[in-house]
């Protein structure tokens, strides 16, 4: 069983993360939910649209303008409380690497830390052990928050994307976090280039066999941009075919910005594997 602050994940069950970013460049949106009411506004709309969890950022992931932890507090915290406030049962993640945000944003109703660059705050773990919560331990190649990677090159990918985020993960519950709400995270594009993250897709199931659920954070990622040579506003059928594919593979958890068709991709995957029956079967029968 997988646990995800009030919501239990059986095997067989998809998860759709959203995506609520506070930030005025996040590399997609371009700061259409830096107010808080737009955020606030959007977490409403992926609900209806089929979400299960969202996830809340202060930071993008890329270079950009320095963001202290009190600004990420700041820009985080508030909305934190908002839907939690709104939404009383919905799971929420905190898209941090910084034991200090996470710690106010646990306190304000979170219950998961996504960690996307691999524990480098050894605090981290400690801070979800205390308030209960679940964390994300992710493959970053052991680059520091906001480096984007440069003629990195590994024996083979896979296997210290396995060894790094089990790692983590044995660490985090040997800190005292429910070993049921620790998920492990590839981390496309986080010090990878393409044909890295392409080859951590095609072997996602040696991941999904340690056994650790597996969340995935696909969309609209350089990896597909860069495989199909098509812009950021041309991305969504790549990433649509990169969640089908680690679905089949055993993906557990997907963070998403198209949560409607992200939505539909995963009950069509579930459907085909036979754990979702479809909704209606009238042809050839009528």
């Amino acid at each position: 069983m997988l646990r995800l602050g009030a919501l239990d994940v059986p095997d067989g069950r998809f998860v759709v993360m959203a995506i609520v970013n506070r930030t005025p460049d996040s590399f997609y949106d371009r700061g259409a939910t830096f107010e808080l009411a737009a955020a606030v506004e959007r977490v409403g709309r992926v609900v209806d649209e089929g979400a299960d969890m969202v996830d809340v950022g202060g930071v993008k992931a890329a270079p950009g303008d320095d963001v202290s932890p009190a600004e990420e507090v700041r820009r985080t915290v508030d909305l934190v409380a908002a839907i939690r406030a709104a939404h009383p049962a919905l799971p929420i993640s905190i898209d941090t690497w910084r034991a200090e945000v996470a710690r106010e944003a646990l306190a304000a109703g979170a219950d998961v830390v996504n960690d996307a660059w691999g524990g480098v705050d050894p605090e981290l773990a400690a801070v979800a052990a205390e308030a209960g919560a679940g964390l994300v331990c992710t493959h970053a190649g052991g680059l520091p928050p906001r480096t984007r990677p440069h003629r990195v090159a590994y024996a083979d990918v896979v296997a210290d994307v396995v060894a790094r985020t089990t790692a983590l993960a044995e660490a985090a519950v040997a800190a005292g976090v429910d070993r049921e709400r620790v998920l492990v995270d590839p981390g496309h594009d986080f010090g990878k280039n393409t044909r890295h993250s392409l080859e951590a897709t095609r072997r996602l199931g040696e991941l999904v066999g340690t056994g650790w659920p597996v969340l995935v954070a696909l969309s609209n990622k350089d990896f597909v941009g860069e495989t199909l040579d098509v812009p950021l506003d041309e991305r969504l059928t790549g990433t649509l075919a990169a969640t089908a594919v680690s679905a089949w593979l055993g993906a557990r958890v997907f963070r998403a910005h198209d949560v409607a068709l992200t939505r539909q991709t995963l009950d069509m995957v579930a459907s085909i594997q036979g754990t979702r029956p479809p909704v209606r079967t009238v042809r050839g029968l009528a």
